[in-house]
């Protein structure tokens, strides 16, 4: 049943409401998935705060029309699905990149983060990085280490005193010391 002009009109200018408020995207090509293949791909990326879609290449040039992806959906050819956060990306490229060695099927276009086009390659390395909560984690820990190392010390003078006095006392050294003094 062909798709009629106004239901087009429609689906450009949602896919435009959500292409305005996203960071990040990757477009992506497929051949012969089937639908449990597709149904566990948009689970994963849902997981991973991340919004996916088959599109029409000239319906999403046409959405993406005064947004940050609008260079990258460019001059589309073949099957062509798209994947988008305003989110993490480094989740996001995680996701697909699994996804993507799991099912050869599934190859990359092009990507975008924060407004610039990147490579094949570059959505690669981006899906190795440390996740944003990974990062935060890191520095978290790098904050608190020199806090906690500098506590330790200064715990550690006092306890060691303590060690020193309760081992004096258990060996008597103390005794005749009091005893001649008083």
């Amino acid at each position: 049943m062909p798709v009629t002009k106004a239901k087009k009109k429609e689906q450009v200018e949602k896919l435009n409401a959500d292409l305005k408020n996203v960071s990040s995207m990757v477009v992506a090509t497929y051949s012969k998935l089937t639908v449990a293949q597709d149904y566990e791909l948009r689970k994963t990326l849902r997981g991973a705060g991340a919004k996916y879609k088959v599109v029409k290449n000239t319906l999403a040039q046409l959405a993406a029309k005064g947004t940050k992806v609008e260079e990258a959906l460019k001059g589309l050819g073949g099957v062509t699905s798209i994947a988008y956060t305003s989110g993490d990306p480094v989740a996001m490229a995680k996701a697909l990149s699994k996804y993507a060695k799991d099912t050869p099927e599934f190859t990359f276009k092009v990507g975008v983060v924060e407004g610039r086009v990147i490579s094949i390659k570059e959505i690669e390395s981006l899906a190795s990085m440390p996740s944003k909560g990974e990062l935060m984690s890191k520095l978290l820990f790098l904050i608190n280490a020199p806090a906690q190392r500098l506590v330790t010390v200064m715990n550690a003078v006092g306890r060691n005193l303590a060690v020193v006095v309760d081992q004096g006392v258990q060996q008597k050294k103390f005794a005749d010391s009091a005893a001649a003094g008083v």
